[in-house]
């Protein structure tokens, strides 16, 4: 019997690409894992913790997904953490605190969705996942912004509507990623919006693909990342088993563009120690 069920998603039954070195890690710490679908019903979620990892379909399915988490009995990250952090209208509350974001605009469906007369912006929904549903337009190009939220909001999308920061074209865009409230590592990803493309909000692609490498995360970055873990940990209670606050590169500093809570990629194989830090981190839990 397993003391951890991994969560994962029906196109990655084993799990993403840490799956291996976190199974491993865990075993280290005499723990023993299993990887589990979330939508498989012969899966008893209730014989162990369940630790959500590459559950990434579930934007297509919010209202399932969140009822399966509110029935787990031992999940990392909570229910409460999910139903939040899965609508990335939390902005709004990290904006309140005094974290920094990239300035956004809100349009619920029904309302009118407002497209910059100048510059280069984005149009996503505030729900999604790796990038599915995501545009980025120039003004010139309003009519096709507005025809890309018309889809989002005939799909039941709330529209965010980002200015397009173009130091993430040479700076990349830093994923700093927290174990226990704890920073453990950084990544740098490159862009990943090309000019003029606009993904499908319910395409086939799983997730956009990603270019990772190893970074060191400069204080600016870690400033804004400690304030972003703060407040997360104050709403809830204490640090979570896992967070990752993503920023982007702008005028004035590093600003929040996403804070990971749910079900993000850890990039464990891309720092020494990583996967063991996540692990004991599980294990302490366990126990």
């Amino acid at each position: 019997m397993p003391d951890v069920l991994l969560a994962t998603c029906a196109d990655l039954p084993s799990g993403d690409e840490d799956a291996d070195a976190l199974v491993g890690a865990l075993a280290a710490h005499g723990v023993a894992a299993e990887w589990g679908v979330w939508t498989d019903d012969a899966v008893d979620w209730q014989r162990a913790l369940t630790v959500l990892r590459s559950t990434w379909d579930y934007a297509g399915a919010r209202d399932a997904f969140l009822s399966w988490t509110r029935r787990i009995a031992r999940l990392a990250n909570p229910y409460p953490v999910v139903a939040w952090n899965s609508d990335k209208t939390y902005l709004r509350d990290l904006e309140r605190a005094g974290v920094p974001i990239v300035p956004t605009a809100w349009a619920a469906p029904g309302e009118a969705v407002l497209v910059p007369e100048t510059g280069e912006f984005v149009v996503k929904p505030s729900v999604g996942a790796g990038s599915r549903g995501a545009g980025r337009f120039t003004a010139d190009a309003g009519g096709s912004a507005l025809t890309h939220a018309a889809r989002l909001h005939d799909a039941g999308r709330v529209v965010l509507v980002q200015p397009y920061l173009s130091g993430v074209d040479t700076q990349g865009e830093t994923a700093l990623v927290y174990v226990d409230g704890a920073f453990s590592h950084a990544v740098r990803k490159g862009a990943m919006l090309p000019e003029g493309v606009a993904h499908p909000v319910d395409g086939h692609e799983l997730y956009v693909e990603e270019r990772i490498t190893p970074a060191e995360a400069t204080d600016a970055e870690l400033a804004v990342g400690a304030r972003a873990v703060e407040f997360v940990a104050q709403r809830f209670g204490g640090p979570l088993l896992y967070a990752r606050v993503d920023l982007l590169p702008s005028q004035t500093g590093p600003v929040v563009v996403e804070l990971e809570l749910t079900e993000p990629s850890l990039f464990l194989l891309h720092a020494d120690g990583a996967a063991d830090r996540f692990a004991g981190a599980i294990a302490r839990r366990v126990r």
